[in-house]
């Protein structure tokens, strides 16, 4: 019952038993009964103002709602993202680089087997606009960026990463359908393995079956469906890429935009999509006719995801040539041919930890990477995680195993000397998410 309907009966308790005709006469044993359960009504009526009167100070004191912010276009403003560090310890050093970005291995430690190291260049910046309305279209854009371009120089430089932009593009929604201009995830990048490390390179990613890249274009998504099951179209034209990668200079933007088209198809618990991509390069760049060397890139890609109870089974594999500048083949450029793949199992333990197991390969062809001057042949990565969130903060323990089969020497007439280099790199991350 509310205070105030108590309050309410009680004061006319009260105000009755003040009535009594027995109010005028002397005192006796009935009336002094009276007066004691008037006394006790009075006191219960004053508890109940002082509860009161405290709910309401903390209510008044209780956080208001977090204001919007509003942009100059009368649009909408979310800053989200999150801080991450990472302790770890490894046996060899790695590309793409140490710490949260370590993949293949590139040099194994012959003396002092580990070292120690830190890392904080996950932590992430994303600003989300939500535009007005003009007629049936709505506008949004994105702005994200990580801390992944390098060190500042000096003998202090590892403590001081540089921002780098990772996604910047402007959408129009149609309904279902949505139209996308600036930088962003090619179709081709899809599945992602859980991992609280390697969150902005993540598990596999260019050496052992994660492929995808970031790129200025323009795409077109539509969804169709519904009741519970649903049908996306990704539709994308990127801008050519290749290696050396300079502004206007380089293959990818003397050939054709990079031209990619995608099927998701999902349900309640579960997810399947497929992705083809095609390219051209030319080799000898801008403003040269010959010689006419040009090379295409092309790929299909397939993934799914199951979740089934406290279960999720996710994968991705992809097949293809010459598309090194979208992390395949070991990331290695060349008119390369071969292919990767990844499976994860993931087991949620109660409401906040979940346990993670990963494999993943890649294996382009041997005689390809040999001919187009490279040297890496086949890689097989393994990765145990277990994961503990509550509420906005993740912590997580990972250890990852990476087995590289690399050419050592030229080949001769009947082969080529090849050898494995092998690294291991134990970690503990915690994140804060805002």
């Amino acid at each position: 019952m509310d205070s105030r309907i108590k309050r309410t009966a009680i004061a006319m308790a009260v105000a009755t038993a003040l009535a009594l005709p027995g109010a005028a006469m002397a005192q006796t044993a009935k009336e002094l009964e009276l007066e004691a359960r008037i006394a006790e009504l009075e006191k219960l009526v004053r508890e109940m103002q002082a509860e009161e009167a405290t709910a309401q100070v903390v209510v008044e004191k209780e956080a208001p709602p977090a204001p919007t912010v509003q942009t100059a276009n009368k649009g909408s403003l979310t800053i989200k993202g999150f801080v991450a560090a990472t302790l770890f310890t490894q046996d060899a050093d790695f590309a793409f680089g140490n710490g949260q970005n370590a993949q293949f291995p590139t040099t194994e430690y012959e003396k002092d087997e580990y070292t120690w190291g830190g890392d904080v260049r996950n932590t992430r910046l994303t600003l989300d606009w939500k535009g007005p309305a003009v007629g049936n279209m709505n506008f949004a854009g994105m702005l994200e960026a990580d801390f992944f371009a390098g060190f500042a120089g000096g003998s202090f430089g590892d403590e001081q990463p540089i921002p780098r932009l990772r996604l910047a593009y402007a959408d129009m929604n149609f309904g279902k359908s949505t139209v996308r201009i600036g930088q962003f995830w090619s179709p081709m990048f899809g599945n992602v393995p859980a991992s609280p490390t390697h969150v902005a390179f993540p598990l596999g990613y260019g050496s052992a079956g994660t492929v995808g890249w970031r790129f200025p274009g323009i795409a077109y998504y539509h969804t169709f469906g519904g009741d519970g099951f649903t049908t996306k179209l990704s539709l994308a034209a990127m801008r050519g890429s290749w290696s050396p990668a300079t502004d206007n200079e380089g293959a990818g933007e003397a050939g054709t935009p990079q031209l990619e088209a995608r099927l998701d198809f999902g349900g309640k618990g579960w997810n399947v999509y497929v992705v083809g991509h095609w390219d051209e390069k030319d080799l000898s760049g801008p403003g040269v006719s010959e010689p006419n060397d040009s090379l295409t890139g092309e790929a299909v890609a397939v993934g799914a995801k199951f979740t089934m109870g406290p279960f999720t089974l996710q994968g991705n594999a992809y097949s293809g040539s010459a598309i090194g500048q979208q992390f395949g083949h070991i990331t290695q450029f060349g008119d390369i041919s071969g292919w990767g793949g990844w499976l994860q199992g993931s087991f949620k333990v109660g409401s906040n930890w979940s346990l993670n197991a990963f494999y993943g390969l890649d294996d382009p062809k041997d005689k390809d990477v040999i001919a187009s001057g490279n040297n890496r042949l086949k890689h097989e990565q393994m990765a145990l995680s277990a994961i503990y969130t509550t509420g906005p903060y993740l912590f997580g323990v990972e250890w990852m195993n990476s087995d590289l089969k690399y050419q050592t020497t030229a080949c001769n007439e009947f082969s080529c000397a090849t050898d494995n280099r092998e690294g291991n790199q134990l970690s503990f991350s915690a994140w804060y998410k805002f």
